[in-house]
This record gives C-alpha cells, structure tokens and sequence, in this order.
C-alpha cells in the first residue's frame, strides 16, 4: 500500500484555501460500532438487527463494522472463512466473553459492559451506548472519500480530519476500514439457510492494526492523508464484489477510546458504456414438481443505468423462454429477478441455463446452475419419527405442500431436565400424490444431535419403510428435504427393469442397454459428476477408463424411468 502525507497547522484564512471537503463546524461525536459476530453464532442476527435499527435511526451519524473472529466465525466443512488478520487482535483489547458483542467508538461505559472496564457489550447495551456517544461533542470532525478503478481494482482514498478543539493526547491514530456488503452465505439463527445477507464484513484495514499517526492535534489542526490499495480478486477465497465495497475512517487516542469516525461508499472509474452481468443463479434445492421459476442476480457493470433487457432462459434444454425484463439499476448495483415459472421434463439431474444479449463485455453474460430429482415413494402412508434431545423445547417441525400450506406439524416438545433422548409418540398421515417439504428447527440453533445432551433425530418414513435421505439431527437452526408421493411409481419398475449395465465391476469400457433414449450421468461419491451423456433405445458403448479406480453412482434418466445404481471401476 502506497501512501502520501499531508499534515500541517495553518491559519484560518490559509486553512480555508487548503481545505477541501471536511467540515470546520463544531459536531457531536459519531458512532463507530464494531460488532464480533460469526456465521455459527446463534443469537448473531439479532445482534445484526439491533445494531442496523441503531444506524436506521441515525443514517448519517452511525456506522456499522462487523468483524467475524473467536470460535463462532471459524469455518465449518463448506462454509466461507469471513475472518481477517486484524479482527483477534481487536477482539482481545476489547474484554468480550461471549458472542454477539460489540463496541461503541471502543469505549468503557459504566455498567453496561460485559465486565468491569471492558469495552465489550451485549446486544442490548448497544442502542443506549450509542445514545451517550451521539450526545457528546467531538474535538475532531472526519471525512472520508475513496475511488475505484474498475480496471485495475486500484483504490484511492482521501480522509481530511479537522480538529474543533485539542486533543488531550498530542497524537491521535487514523484508521480505514475497508467493508463488503451483500455477501450471501450462512448463518446459524439466520433461518436462510445459505442464503443470509451478510452486510458491512470488515475485509481489510488500510491503515493496518492500529491507525497511522495524525500529530497536529490542536484546536484548528487540518490534517489529509492519502492512500492507495490494489484490492485483491478474494479475501479466503470469498469474491471482491467492488460495487459492495464501503469505507468507515475514524479517529482514536490510542488502540482503543474512538473519538469520532465518518463512512463513504466508494466512486468508480474505468467503466465501460454498457456492461450487463449474470452475476449470480439462485441455488435451487432438490425438486419433484416439474414447474419452475428460476431466480438469479443481474448487476450493472457498465457507467449506464441499466432499464430493460431481454433474458433468454431453459431447463434441459427445452425451449428458450425470453423475459423482458425493465427496472433500473445503477453502477455497479445488482437486483434479483425472479423468471416467470415454466414447465419441465423434471429428470434425475437438470440444468438451468441464463443468459443476457452480449454487449460491451461478453465474458460474463451467461450462468448455469443444476439440481436434482427429490427422492419419490408411491406410498401414501406417512409417518415422522422424532426423537428429542435434553430441550425438546427448541424443536418443531413441519410438512408443507407445494403451495407451501402446512399439511402437518409437531413441537414444541417437552424438556427433559437431564441429559438423554425423549422418543415422541409417531404421527401418522395420508397424504395425496404431491410435493413435500420436511423442515425441522431448532431455536437455540445447535440441532438434534448432542455428545453432551443426547443424539436425538428425526425420520420420515413411508408404508413403514424411511424414504431414502429423509433422516438426520446433525444441523444449526434447521434441516430441510424434500420428498414426493407417486402412486403412479409402478408403472415405471418395467421400464426400469429393462435398464442393464455391463460388467460390473468394469475396466472402463461399460455396455449399456435401455428401453428408450434417456440421459446419463455418473457420479463419485460427494456427488461431483464425472461422465454425461445422451444415449438412445438399445445398446450402446462408454469409455471410463479416464476416471480412477473406484465406486460411482450411475443416474439414467428417461421420459417413463429414473434409475440409479452403483458401478465400480477396477
């Protein structure tokens, strides 16, 4: 990072000439609160809620950074690491003992922290923390301003502090954090699954751990520094989204005691006129309706306002259905579209496919996302099995149709007072030829499934038999499957059962015989596929012998079957 200085003590009339967007007017302080929060912290989101009501109630006066660090914020298997180098050491000074805290311009108020002379409060000392700092005069005022090159990712930012009365310390510290808003991804207690909007993500600081020096401190002291910071394509492998970027440079006598701070949203440079993006496809979940609509996120990456646009859209390959979509979106902004809905041949494994008119960057006007079959029964006896750990209290369930009207629910349960499993009394429906969701929840947000309290669970079973994958206990706040009811399921056995493969266990070379043409596709076991391909009625020939030795799953895929089987490879 490249820096330039300009510090110096001048005379009013001087001063007037040199200053360029600071204010000179007395203000009261503003508040710099800094939240340590974590993708697997339960009670974060309302941590997230209290504080953006704060910011709501005083838009120009408060500013949020949030900073994922401690126990909660290390990443499971698949989740995104939100962490920074600087958020430890920031997290340790401020005598925090539990998650959500957070800090109020880093400042001891008198009873409200998490101990005695900690700067550390629970969520709900927040608001009346702030309150106290928005009612005090500061000593120094702060701007802040920052522009984006969108072709290099070089970032410039200017902060000019002018001081309205002396410091008591003779030299006070800048910082500049940089933050990323609009980050989808998990969140225990978020009840959004992988789809909670992380917002204000403190990504790196610019001034490094504790600030660079300001040391003209006096009553009329002008001071400008300026910085330059190339910003990386990815924090841990999470994307720069520049358009979500956000500055907050604040003031503090040492480490800690903030003194007043100020936000901005970053100007952009190096646009090009017309620049339309598929930035994003809404993951979809595993389906067993074969009518869709199909979501995902358009950004304008171009200087022009973004107002209409013709959206090409199919699911396997069916026909293209064309959206014209209008609306306005700014620079650098992004909005969800939701596609009108559409029906499907619905298969083992399906595709979606979007795509956008090319303009004056073709790279990234198109996406694809895929998603597969839900696991089908053509019983219509259903019976859900649970069994709760130590707080039955914290558990409910429900099953609700493709309409998404509850046709079923349990819980709250009874807790038990000690450690161990309660089996609750089976419930058992009917339920027509449909679409199911199974959603489970658990309020504190540890799930069902406890080495301490006792591993409880759940199963759905049908004609007394568990519908495959419809099982579990091991989650967060919630656990979500899908399943169908298809008395018609018979008809299809015939047709499966014309369905061979040959030999298996195989060398590669594998001989395939179906009653119809039908898609394939093989798998390994987490689920990536390897090999796809379209084959027709009859026999036909596959070469594997560029996979390694080991156990697939084969998924074949017709207009009257579905089939999966096992097949290893020598």
């Amino acid at each position: 990072m490249k820096k330039t200085l300009l510090s110096a003590l001048l005379l009013s009339f001087g001063f007037m000439n040199a200053q360029t967007f600071v204010s000179t007017t007395p203000q009261n302080k503003k508040v710099i609160l800094e939240e340590f929060t974590g993708v697997n912290c339960v009670y974060c989101p309302q941590g997230h809620t209290i504080a953006n009501n704060i910011k709501n109630a005083n838009p120009d006066n408060v500013f949020l950074i949030n900073i994922h660090v401690g126990n909660f914020a290390t990443p499971g298997a698949g989740q995104p690491d939100f962490r920074t180098s600087f958020g430890t050491a920031i997290a340790n000074q401020s005598g925090l003992t539990g998650y959500p805290a957070g800090t109020v311009n880093r400042t001891v108020f008198s009873g409200l922290g998490m101990a005695t002379g900690s700067t550390a409060m629970g969520r709900g000392n927040w608001t009346n923390a702030s309150n106290q700092i928005l009612g005090q005069s500061s000593y120094v005022n702060v701007a802040v301003q920052g522009q984006i090159n969108a072709q290099t990712n070089e970032l410039t930012v200017t902060v000019e502090t002018y001081y309205t009365g002396s410091s008591p310390v003779a030299t006070n510290k800048l910082n500049v954090a940089l933050l990323q808003n609009n980050t989808l991804g998990p969140q225990t207690g978020g009840n959004m699954g992988n789809n909670y909007n992380h917002m204000h993500r403190l990504v790196h600081m610019l001034t490094g751990q504790w600030g660079t020096d300001i040391t003209t401190t006096t009553n009329g002291s002008f001071n400008s520094q300026s910085f330059t910071y190339t910003i990386p394509a990815a924090y841990n492998g999470i994307p720069v989204e520049i358009g979500e970027l956000e500055l907050v440079a604040f003031v503090t006598e040492t480490q800690q005691k903030i003194i007043s701070g100020n936000g901005a949203k970053p100007t952009y440079t190096g646009l090009t006129a017309n620049d339309a993006k598929v930035k994003s496809i809404e993951s979809i979940g595993q389906q067993c309706v074969t009518t869709l609509g199909p979501k995902f996120t358009l950004q304008n990456m171009g200087q022009n306002n973004l107002t209409s646009l013709p959206i090409t859209y199919t699911i396997n390959g069916g026909t293209p259905q064309v959206f014209n979509w209008t609306g306005s979106v700014s620079p650098l902004s992004s909005t969800q579209v939701t596609l009108p809905a559409v029906n499907y041949n619905l298969l083992a494994s399906n595709t979606v496919e979007i795509s956008i008119p090319s303009d004056d960057n073709n790279t990234n006007n198109s996406g694809t996302t895929s998603f597969t079959k839900a696991v089908e029964t053509q019983y219509t006896n259903i019976t859900v099995k649970i069994t709760t750990d130590q707080y039955g209290s914290e558990t409910t369930w429900n099953i609700k149709n493709s309409n998404g009207t509850t046709v079923a629910s349990g819980g709250p349960y009874q807790d038990m007072g000690a450690a161990g499993t309660t089996v609750q009394p089976d419930v058992n429906l009917t339920l027509p030829n449909e679409c199911y969701t199974f959603t489970i929840n658990d309020s504190f947000g540890d799930g069902m499934f406890s080495a301490t309290y006792g591993y409880g669970g759940y199963q759905v079973l049908a004609n007394g038999t568990l519908i495959s994958g419809i099982s579990g206990g091991n989650f967060t706040s919630s656990d979500t499957k899908k399943f169908g009811i298809n008395t018609n399921l018979g008809i299809d056995d015939f047709s499966k059962d014309l369905v061979k493969f040959y030999p298996n266990p195989s060398n590669g070379i594998i001989t395939i015989s179906l009653p119809e043409t039908a898609k394939i596709s093989i798998s390994d076991l987490s689920g990536k596929v390897v090999y796809a391909a379209s084959l027709t009625e009859g026999e036909s020939t596959i070469n594997l012998n560029n996979l390694s030795s080991g156990v697939y799953l084969i998924n074949f895929a017709g207009d009257t079957f579905t089939k999966t089987d096992k097949i290893i490879l020598k």
